[in-house]
């Protein structure tokens, strides 16, 4: 059994945090050198100042050091290509962590051979998002239910405009489709508010506030029921638009639907028809299937469409939370235990 481990920081992270994880986990050798990485604009950002450059020496220092690595805080440059190269070129890497939630995605995207998935742990940074993610599809339910965008519309016109009825969230009954560690924040958050919440999952799951939970194939015959529809999905093969024009076809008028997983879980032609002839009332999206939007997309210009430029999942206290789980699953791969949030590397989740 190792008892030391060799975690070269591939991806910005502070010198608190590396500390962190060295006191958290004294068998750990944290590897840093903060000046190959570019400096965070902001926490949680695992991409660093764009408009930062290495010399071709300092190129290659760090690649020396990821080769000697057995463990990834992160992939260099967030790239599924370099996290290729870094597989290739350094036979003893054991594990690596991805910073994002969806990690996987990036894991599938570097083209493994299968030999290297099955020598390497890769683990992700799921549950750190959670709570952000299901305030921000609160937040887009309730902008939904209170007609934000006859509101914004009003106040731009200057006009003091007749009174209507606001929807509730109490006389809601919401579809949350996908209950891993986001669909379940979600779903407890809005039953805590009154709404009447069902869970589409491939699987039977604990999730507090979820009256009951089908089965995706289910999702068509549960949303001509709900008055909305939250996304909290992967994006995987199993999950490419999930919610399809099909399922649109059989909404109740007026919908609402939030998207907090993935864009490529939307049918996103069908979604804009929706919104156009009123199926869909009100579209809250931290995702879309091509980022950044184009900017030539109907989904600018809808007035019933709440745009996020997939941020609402950063926070403050992202990077400790992820420095968290990676000091724990320091602990448990130098001690031969399952690790925790583990990329499952047939599906990519």
């Amino acid at each position: 059994m190792n008892t030391q481990l060799r975690l070269v920081i591939a991806s910005p992270l502070s010198e608190e945090l590396c500390r962190f994880i060295e006191q958290r986990e004294p068998r750990v050798e944290v590897v840093r050198d903060h000046s190959l990485l570019p400096t965070q604009m902001y926490g949680g950002d695992h991409h660093g100042d764009p408009s930062f450059t290495r010399t071709p020496a300092q190129d290659a220092r760090l690649h020396e050091l990821m080769n000697s690595a057995d463990a990834l805080y992160g992939l260099p440059a967030e790239s599924s290509f370099a996290l290729a190269d870094v597989v290739a070129s350094n036979p003893g890497l054991r594990w690596v962590h991805t910073t994002a939630a969806g990690g996987g995605a990036q894991v599938k995207a570097a083209h493994l051979p299968a030999d290297a998935l099955e020598r390497i742990a890769f683990t992700q940074s799921g549950g750190v998002h959670a709570e952000p993610l299901a305030e921000f599809a609160l937040f887009g339910l309730l902008a939904g239910l209170k007609d934000l965008p006859r509101l914004e519309a009003a106040k731009a016109r200057g006009e003091w405009i007749p009174r209507w009825n606001m929807g509730i969230m109490a006389d809601q009954t919401v579809v949350v489709v996908g209950l891993g560690g986001i669909g379940r924040a979600v779903a407890r958050k809005f039953s805590l508010l009154g709404a009447r919440v069902i869970g589409v999952h491939r699987r039977q799951v604990d999730a507090p506030g979820v009256e009951r939970i089908v089965g995706v194939e289910e999702l068509a015959d549960v949303a001509g029921s709900a008055d909305a529809i939250v996304l909290a999905l992967p994006g995987t093969s199993a999950t490419e638009k999930m919610l399809s024009r099909d399922v649109l076809a059989r909404v109740k008028p007026g919908i609402i639907v939030v998207n907090v997983g993935r864009g490529n879980t939307v049918d996103e032609d069908a979604l804009i028809e929706a919104l156009g002839d009123g199926r869909v009332g009100f579209a809250a999206l931290d995702v879309v299937a091509v980022e950044p939007l184009a900017g030539d997309s109907p989904l600018w210009t809808l007035p019933n469409v709440l745009i996020s430029p997939h941020t609402s999942a950063l926070h403050p206290g992202e990077d400790r939370l992820i420095s968290e789980i990676v000091a724990e699953n320091a602990t448990r791969l130098i001690e031969g235990r399952p690790l925790i949030n583990r990329v499952n590397t047939v599906e990519f989740y």
